[in-house]
């Protein structure tokens, strides 16, 4: 049993990508309608962390970084700036790349930048963890597209792992979540299994098929969260075949 597999089920029912947030924000095309805004912001709020960090490695100060990254975010939740660049992306992952990349190329006077804070989307930018920040100083000739899509697929996985803490919590499983969360990614011993079976108070039987149930709920968020970032099923097999080929480098 592996921790966590491409798997699950492919998407049939291609009409459900019309209002993903992708889909909302392609469809809506350069109309500033109440849906295309919310659907952009909820993915800039959830994917920022990646284009900081590309900015960072593109040669980018931390303060640089946090205001050009904050002044982007502004920028393309405002208007038509990425207009003909959106028209010819399928997955928001390629847009953001090629966006914040042409973005970068035409941002040769700072002066009028918009500085932390006084966008329209709040952005944790001084909230960085010392776990975020070993993404960045790791492997400092990492070229800037690979980790890129490192820390894409991070936030992708802590998106995930987010949503499947709260429906545990909402369930009273609390305990059980903390317990388990480990074998996520990770194969337990049949010592390890006892022990965590002991601590939550079930059967040592019962904590391989918990783990089971656990890690399929786990990737069904991921797909569910990686398909609200693309326009189609093939696009999102595609894409879960990407981040799992970006997890095992």
């Amino acid at each position: 049993m592996q921790p966590l597999t491409l798997g699950g089920e492919a998407v049939e029912n291609s009409a459900q990508f019309n209002t993903t947030h992708w889909s909302v924000v392609r469809l809506a095309g350069q109309s500033l309608s109440p849906d295309r805004a919310a659907a952009l912001e909820k993915l800039c709020r959830a994917y920022w962390l990646p284009v900081y960090f590309f900015a960072r490695r593109k040669g980018c100060s931390d303060a640089d970084a946090k205001d050009c990254t904050q002044q982007f975010f502004s920028r393309l939740l405002a208007g038509n700036d990425f207009a003909g660049l959106e028209a010819t992306k399928g997955k928001f992952r390629t847009f953001l790349l090629a966006a914040f990349t042409h973005f970068l190329a035409n941002e040769h006077d700072r002066a009028t930048a918009l500085k932390r804070g006084g966008g329209q989307i709040p952005l944790p930018l001084d909230e960085l963890t010392d776990e975020q920040l070993g993404r960045f100083e790791v492997g400092e000739d990492f070229p800037p597209a690979k980790l890129f899509d490192k820390n894409w697929a991070q936030a992708v996985l802590s998106q995930a792992l987010g949503k499947l803490r709260l429906e545990l919590d909402s369930a009273g499983k609390m305990p059980q979540f903390n317990a388990l969360k480990i074998f996520l990614t990770t194969e337990g011993a049949a010592a390890e299994y006892t022990a965590v079976a002991q601590l939550i108070g079930v059967a040592p039987a019962s904590v391989p098929v918990l783990v089971h149930r656990l890690r399929q709920r786990y990737r069904e968020i991921v797909r569910t969260e990686l398909a609200q970032t693309v326009a189609t099923p093939a696009d999102l097999e595609e894409e879960m075949r990407h981040l799992f080929a970006v997890l095992n480098q």
